[in-house]
């Protein structure tokens, strides 16, 4: 069976965790580390990915700053979302050449991935046709729940999903959620009618994603995956002249 490293990074700024994708990416494609998952949070941020459109984007730039929001364009698919607290963010750097050269079906499998996870909390989930993610039935309406944006190169990945847990859904009304109109957004909490902890979902995310893509989840910290980039990287920098 194949393995994937889960790393655990907490709350992490998005430029910083953009970084280390590249990082994770480079390395992947040379095959000097296996396949990683990211998860983490992140401060308060709406990302552009290539396709967006800056309508989208329904707050000026004098309101994100009195809120704390950043704005960042990226290089990932899709339009427009919002990551904050509360919101488990994963970042599979997976070489699909390993696993299958296609996007739609890697597309469905993190969907999978959401779907299977949101069932373990005894909540029916669904995909819409014609927009990527995952969904529930709302008071009649379909909510997104989960949001995905993916990025490839070489058949490696970076970018991913999105899992709304505890997130405060009033950032969401600085955007058109994914470029859908009348879109609306909710959380597993607001589902759940509970308090519940990213920890506690954490778990179920691991598992599932690790069935999902056939792989055997090992959990690593950040210091072993850097100790593994930094070997890499340093065999990539030119020998000392004599």
């Amino acid at each position: 069976m194949r393995e994937v490293q889960i790393v655990e990074l907490g709350r992490s700024d998005f430029r910083e965790t953009w970084v280390l994708q590249r990082r994770l990416a480079a390395a992947r494609k040379a095959g000097a580390i296996g396949d990683v998952l990211l998860l983490c949070e992140h401060p308060h941020v709406i990302t552009l990915g290539r396709s967006g459109r800056s309508e989208n984007l329904l707050a000026s730039e004098h309101v994100l700053k009195q809120l704390g929001v950043e704005f960042i364009l990226t290089d990932r698919g899709g339009d427009i979302t919002y990551h904050g607290p509360g919101q488990i963010v994963g970042y599979p750097i997976l070489n699909l050449a390993e696993h299958r050269r296609d996007v739609s079906w890697y597309v469905r499998q993190l969907e999978e991935t959401m779907l299977q996870t949101t069932a373990d909390f005894g909540i029916n989930a669904l995909r819409m046709q014609g927009h990527t993610g995952v969904w529930v039935q709302e008071q009649g309406e379909n909510s997104k729940l989960g949001a995905i944006g993916v990025h490839l190169s070489r058949w490696v990945t970076s970018h991913g999903f999105a899992y709304n847990v505890t997130s405060d859904l009033r950032f969401f009304d600085l955007i058109v959620p994914c470029g859908i109109s009348r879109g609306r957004v909710t959380s597993l909490e607001r589902l759940l009618k509970r308090t519940i902890f990213i920890p506690e979902v954490l778990q179920h995310l691991v598992v599932r994603f690790g069935e999902v893509f056939e792989s055997e989840a090992h959990r690593a910290t950040r210091e072993e995956l850097e100790r593994a980039l930094s070997s890499f990287e340093k065999s990539l920098e030119p020998a000392a002249a004599w």
